[in-house]
């Protein structure tokens, strides 16, 4: 196993910036999800730690020790990509055992190894055959094979599920999570998909392009309950969580938008205030009691629950309905009731979090 640490990293491809000042750290043995939109350089920081990428500046270490200048076969870790790069004219056990015969590993030690990966991935059946006879969740179980009999001190995963349909995404994630209890190594993963992010990752660092006006890449690293119930910015609250928060504009003098309920003590603060509730912690009450009025606009039944749109004096506002018993209509006339303690306030001006 090992420990990660960016210091203070940047990258640029000629004048364009893709990463800024970026400093974490992966403790050893850690599962660390890096999520963000498209052009965030989460798989720039992926690639450059496998060697595949140089940074511009800053310094990456592995157990303490830079690997600037090292090649990547002298840096003990194994990417796992998005496409399956696998050999067509080889069967499933020439994939695996590919890199410890570039390696010049003796035939015996291939064998033995190929056998342990499959029995982890529960590819035993399929090792006499090539991967144009397999799924597609066998040829990615495939890609993981080559990578474990390597026995890397740290695994890059490069958004591996993103050419599965939805069904094998989620077998693949308990494939993968599957593998991490059974192999103890540090792991990174990347994906742009926040079910993924949040059912994975010990913690999470959510990513943000600089090209969107952001001074550094990093907005927030923490757990995935950490970082639902207390974003540090409006591009954190944003980005987790679907539907996406609700953002009501205040201003510092301005009632509360659910009317005469209780907000609680608001810190001091002189500009706009945006004020953050997530459709979950709103409750559709009927029309007439106390809460922000408003008018069904939009119903969308998921089978197991509603997003139900409602316009309002404060804007739109997106209220996700789990109760089966309601029966949300279009042109209803509602009152929307918050749940005590739920709220966010974020600086309009900066983005950043307010208060606790």
């Amino acid at each position: 196993m090992a420990e990660i640490e960016f210091k203070s990293v940047a990258k640029s491809f000629g004048k364009v910036g893709v990463i800024a000042d970026l400093d974490l750290k992966v403790d050893d043995g850690e599962f660390i999800v890096f999520v963000g939109p498209s052009g965030c350089g989460k798989s720039t920081a992926l690639r450059m730690i496998a060697g595949l990428e140089e940074t511009t500046s800053g310094d990456i270490q592995i157990r303490g020790r830079s690997i600037a200048g090292l090649a990547p076969s002298e840096r003990n870790v194994a990417m796992v990509f998005q496409s399956y790069a696998l050999y067509p004219h080889m069967t499933v056990a020439g994939n695996i055992g590919f890199p410890l015969k570039m390696a010049g590993r003796p035939a015996a030690e291939i064998a033995a190894q190929v056998r342990e990966a499959a029995d982890i991935l529960d590819l035993g059946p399929y090792l006499d055959r090539r991967p144009a006879q397999l799924s597609g969740g066998q040829r990615q179980r495939v890609a993981l094979g080559r990578a474990i009999v390597r026995h890397p001190d740290v695994f890059l995963f490069d958004e591996p599920l993103s050419n599965l349909d939805a069904d094998l995404r989620v077998s693949m994630r308990g494939e993968i999570m599957r593998l991490r209890e059974r192999i103890q190594a540090t792991m990174i993963y990347v994906t742009h998909d926040q079910t993924e992010a949040m059912t994975m990752g010990d913690r999470i660092a959510v990513f943000a392009p600089l090209k969107d006006g952001h001074a550094r890449n990093l907005m927030q690293v923490g757990t995935p309950e950490a970082l639902y119930e207390r974003p540090a910015n409006l591009f954190v609250a944003r980005f987790l969580g679907s539907p996406k928060m609700n953002l009501i504009e205040m201003d510092q003098g301005q009632a509360p938008a659910f009317g005469t309920l209780d907000l609680g003590p608001r810190p001091p603060h002189g500009g706009a205030l945006l004020l953050g509730v997530r459709p979950e912690d709103i409750r559709i009450a009927e029309a007439g009691v106390p809460g922000l009025a408003g008018r069904i606009r939009l119903v969308e039944a998921l089978g197991a629950e509603y997003y139900v749109h409602i316009e309002t004096a404060a804007g739109e506002l997106i209220v996700r309905v789990m109760d089966k018993r309601l029966r949300p209509a279009p042109g209803d006339t509602v009152a929307l009731q918050p749940a005590a303690g739920a709220f966010h306030l974020f600086d309009k001006a900066t983005g950043e979090r307010i208060g606790g």
